[in-house]
């Protein structure tokens, strides 16, 4: 049975963190670390964007050659992103530092940045505060270290749970970022993920990837691709469970522990979406298929119109029409219902429900359902987004 605890990142055995102010973003925490006791195994998912920031390909490089890793550093106000080969050797550089002090290999030492694209770190402040976050790390600093790698983020996003594993408690950190450029595959956002299970590094890699495909990118909050979006997973046995492999028989328990967390991250950022002042569910339910639900809630989700009307708490049903018809999935429009909070709205593709009062306060909801039943098969999905306000443009110019 899961329990939801405390203590972010430095939850499970074997994990220290820190966040300390380096100067890249004034008086603000801007430099991060998660370090763990013991090399750990990782998994890790990145951005599908083709323009890929240099920390992006430094993990890349090193997650094909490494399975083990002993921590991670992180940058938050510059993305190190569009920086050339002089971007490609800061971050190396960062990992070298890193390392050293570390007592490490810098291929075990991965490095993530956010912020600012096209600007090269001030590599003077970056390697103090190195030093600095390193030196500072402890059990109780989880929470200054998801405060360091926000960037327009209005608030942290951290959590941790413990299931049992056999006889033996096993517990799952995790921190991330996130607040705009939100689409996937995945989006402006960093997350780290800890646990102390002892667990298989192939099966780790597996529901790493099965997770993030149904949690990190099921989210939108702009429909812009972020050149450095990254999921790093670190696991380092601590608890000493027997080893979790994809044929035990609490492989799913793991799984399930893993999507409840970086589920509950995911929908942190959307909630933090810029300017944003609802968090809106799109449940998709009589696709053909799973795939068709998918393309589906994606497309209404990603509506910029949909989201307009949202924010205006303007209930115009026709968006929603609209972009399940330009999703490229097969339906009959004649046959699509549409719900708000569990209430007919549309029905057999046309205003069935006329209680505006009513429609208009569900449609102001905080917490928005807009369930939709297209009628051609058992294909289901979700997909979870907000409304995009005038604070949005704000923030953005």
């Amino acid at each position: 049975m899961l329990k939801w605890v405390d203590g972010g990142v430095t939850a499970p055995l074997g994990f220290i963190a820190g966040g300390v102010n380096c100067g890249i973003k004034g008086k603000n925490l801007d430099c991060a670390a998660v370090v763990s006791d013991t090399l750990a195994n990782v998994a890790g998912c990145f951005t599908t964007n083709k323009v890929k920031a240099a920390p992006v390909l430094l993990c890349r490089k090193y997650i094909k050659k490494n399975s083990k890793i002993k921590g991670v550093i992180i940058n938050s106000g510059c993305a190190n992103a569009c920086t050339g080969g002089q971007g490609m050797k800061n971050a190396e550089d960062m990992s070298v530092y890193a390392a050293q002090l570390l007592n490490s290999n810098p291929s075990e030492i991965f490095i993530l940045s956010t912020g600012r694209i096209g600007v090269q770190l001030p590599m003077d402040k970056i390697k103090t505060g190195i030093k600095e976050v390193i030196a500072s790390c402890s059990k109780d600093s989880h929470s200054t270290a998801a405060q360091a790698i926000m960037t327009t983020d209005n608030f942290s996003k951290e959590t941790a749970c413990a299931i049992a594993i056999d006889t033996q408690t096993v517990k799952i950190g995790a921190m991330a970022k996130g607040a705009g450029m939100i689409n996937p595959n995945m989006a402006t956002m960093l997350a780290v993920i800890t646990t102390d299970a002892n667990i298989d590094e192939s099966f780790l890699k597996e529901v790493t990837k099965e997770v993030v495909e149904n949690t990190f990118n099921r989210i939108t909050v702009d429909g812009d691709m972020s050149t450095n979006d990254s999921v790093i997973v670190m696991a380092n046995g601590q608890a000493e469970n027997s080893l979790i492999t994809a044929s035990s028989k609490d492989a799913q328990v793991f799984r399930e522990a893993m999507r409840k967390v970086s589920e509950y991250l995911s929908h942190q950022i959307v909630r933090d979406g810029e300017g944003a002042t609802k968090f809106v569910e799109i449940s998709i339910k009589g696709a053909q298929d799973n795939d068709n639900a998918l393309k589906a809630a994606q497309a209404v989700a990603n509506s910029l119109l949909l989201k307009v009307a949202l924010s205006g708490s303007d209930p115009n049903w026709g968006r929603i029409m609209s972009s399940l018809g330009s999703s490229g999935i097969e339906f009959d429009p004649h046959k699509v219902d549409v719900f708000l909070n569990g209430m007919i709205w549309i029905q057999n593709g046309i205003l069935t429900n006329t209680d505006f009062k009513a429609v208009e306060e569900k449609w102001t909801s905080e917490h928005l359902i807009i369930g939709i039943d297209l009628h051609q098969g058992t294909g289901f999905n979700s997909y979870y987004t907000c409304d995009i306000s005038h604070k949005y443009i704000d923030i953005n110019i």
